[in-house]
């Protein structure tokens, strides 16, 4: 039995789906999504084996979603499209299931024959682009944060957190996938810094650091992380 999400803004749609896989059956609907981050928090719960995704979703794309799961999270992928061409080739090129809106029993049939095969695990890079927003959380608002925006990003035990001008926002995001889809430095086990947002370095004898932030936060640079930072702003090894 395969287990699945669906992911949809259009509630039409995701029922239509829906009534598709029972009729077809060997499938169990474990539930479904009507935007991104409905399908991150899921993701994280359950563990479907396929996620069937809609790519033109408000605010944050299906390909964006992938942006902001770890590789290692992510189910096997069947993309779900009305007309963006040039999506469509690039699925094709790289092998990957899709499904055409609206979707037909017959080409749903194929989809789960093949869900059905030992196939390789999805190298989902090709279309998965690289972060420019970070949902965050701040008290009972969820804002699209520019990474633009960001100074810094850290963890501790309450999750992590983005620091900006206008505040800290909690995200789902981890910091594994931050350093990974953005330009963020990591130059501590706990801290990402926006290299732009630098003020100030202040070296130690012991070979690490600490940095300024232009708004007056002060981070430690540890000895692992210091000849990355040093290289991104092109300062002198020694």
């Amino acid at each position: 039995m395969i287990s699945a999400l669906i992911v949809d803004d259009e509630p039409y749609a995701r029922a239509e789906l829906a009534e598709l896989l029972r009729e077809l059956g060997g499938v169990t609907i474990q539930a479904e999504a009507g935007n991104a981050l409905e399908a991150m928090g899921l993701l994280q719960q359950q563990q479907p084996d396929v996620m069937f995704l809609d790519i033109q979703m408000p605010k944050i794309s299906g390909l964006e979603l992938l942006s902001m799961v770890e590789p290692e999270r992510l189910p096997r992928v069947v993309f779900v499209t009305a007309h963006d061409e040039y999506a469509i080739q690039a699925f094709e090129d790289n092998a990957f299931d899709y499904l055409l809106k609206p979707v037909s029993k017959s080409r749903l049939q194929k989809t789960l024959d093949r869900l059905r095969e030992a196939l390789p695990v999805q190298d989902l890079e090709p279309v998965t682009p690289p972060l420019t927003t970070i949902p965050g959380y701040q008290q009972q608002r969820i804002r699209l944060v520019p990474l633009a925006d960001v100074e810094y990003i850290y963890s501790d035990l309450g999750g992590v957190h983005l620091v900006t001008p206008e505040g800290e926002y909690h995200t789902q995001l981890t910091l594994k996938v931050l350093e990974q889809r953005t330009p963020l430095l990591r130059v501590h086990r706990q801290y990402l810094m926006r290299v732009e947002a630098i003020r100030e370095i202040t070296l130690r004898e012991n070979h690490s650091a600490e940095l300024e932030t232009r708004l007056g936060h002060r981070l430690p640079v540890s000895r692992r992380y210091l000849k990355a930072l040093k290289s991104r702003l092109g300062l002198q090894q020694s």
